[in-house]
């Protein structure tokens, strides 16, 4: 039987810490100019991609890591850089100009769009070191396979929200146009940045003191 509790209380720190209503305009700016094929099958993708990493990391996370010796705080910092790539790109428009360098013309659909499942919206968007971090701490005080089934239950949950804000992110982003498209990126990018440099700071921080 799901316990209520636990499942809500797991739902609500996942969805804060995977964020899809934030992770969604971050796809929509990695797949503007794609066709509307290609982004469904990037959400699908991305979101199974993420949740491969998340469910394996839920059952062998810990012994992986305590293993190999590494620590939570390096995820951390190993993800903020690769992040903060991610973010520099966004604001320069880095990948703006590769699709603009591709196409025939200006109204053309880009005519090899990149994977975007892997990286960077699978790792670290969603499944990144805070998610990460917050399945072994969710899992420490699990009590018989019933509450672990209600964890990896909220997680499927957020897991599938995700993949309906993934889909309804590039219509909403046409209707809005291409001028606010261009700003949101821009922020968007400064934001991706900037949480990296958290994760970063935090991954520092976590490992000298």
């Amino acid at each position: 039987m799901v316990e209520l509790e636990l499942f809500l209380s797991a739902f609500a720190v996942l969805f804060v810490i995977i964020d899809p209503p934030g992770c969604a305009p971050i796809f929509a700016t990695l797949t503007h100019g794609t066709s509307r094929k290609h982004q469904r099958i990037m959400a699908f993708k991305s979101v199974f991609v993420g949740a491969i990493i998340l469910f394996g990391f839920a059952y062998a996370g810990e012994f992986v890591f305590e293993k190999l010796g590494i620590s939570l705080d390096a995820l951390r910092v190993a993800g903020g850089i690769m992040l903060f790539i991610i973010g520099l790109n966004m604001v320069f428009e880095k990948r703006t100009e590769k699709r603009e360098n591709r196409a025939e013309g200006a109204l053309e659909e880009v005519e090899d769009p990149e994977d975007i499942s892997v990286f960077p919206m699978g790792i670290p968007m969603i499944a990144g070191p805070g998610t990460m971090a917050s399945l072994l701490i969710l899992k420490t005080d699990v009590n018989g396979w019933q509450q672990e089934a209600t964890i990896l239950g909220a997680l499927a949950a957020v897991l599938i929200i995700t993949w309906l804000a993934f889909l309804a992110a590039g219509p909403l982003m046409k209707l809005m146009g291409k001028n606010f498209t261009d700003v949101l990126t821009r922020v968007l990018g400064v934001l991706l940045a900037t949480l990296a440099v958290q994760f970063v700071l935090d991954g520092v921080q976590g490992a000298l003191f």
